[in-house]
């Protein structure tokens, strides 16, 4: 799940319950549209994601994980703060029964209904 900076969904991929989310993370980021950071937990903690983020033009804000061999001296932890607002999009999406217990059994089913709890919440309050 990617949101911009007001913690409204931008795009999303559904993947098997296996899949390793930095797997499908660089997918994920070559949709984007341009930005100037690109925030993300330590899970997306991988060199060739760094770079690719770097090449859009955009600044990796991710931490890097205890067996890193790079240090986290450049890490703004200032603008860390903001990755809550992905888990904020999953909260909101858990409202939606549907999604909660994952009622559709095929995958194109349920991004139908990710897509259309997204779109509810774009909708104003």
């Amino acid at each position: 799940m990617a949101v911009d900076a007001c913690g409204l969904p931008i795009r999303f991929t559904v993947t098997g319950g296996q899949v390793h989310d930095c797997k499908e993370a660089p997918t994920l980021v070559a949709e984007l549209p341009k930005a100037d950071y690109i925030v993300a937990d330590k899970g997306y903690d991988s060199e060739p994601l760094h770079v690719q983020i770097q090449g859009q033009g955009a600044v990796p804000v991710i931490p890097r994980k205890k067996n890193s061999n790079v240090g986290n001296d450049d890490m703004d932890w200032c603008l860390y703060k903001y990755r809550h607002l992905v888990e904020n999009v999953f909260a909101r999406l858990k409202h939606f029964r549907a999604i909660a217990t994952r009622y559709d059994k095929l995958k194109r089913n349920f991004e139908a209904s990710v897509a259309l709890a997204c779109a509810f919440l774009w909708l104003p309050m």
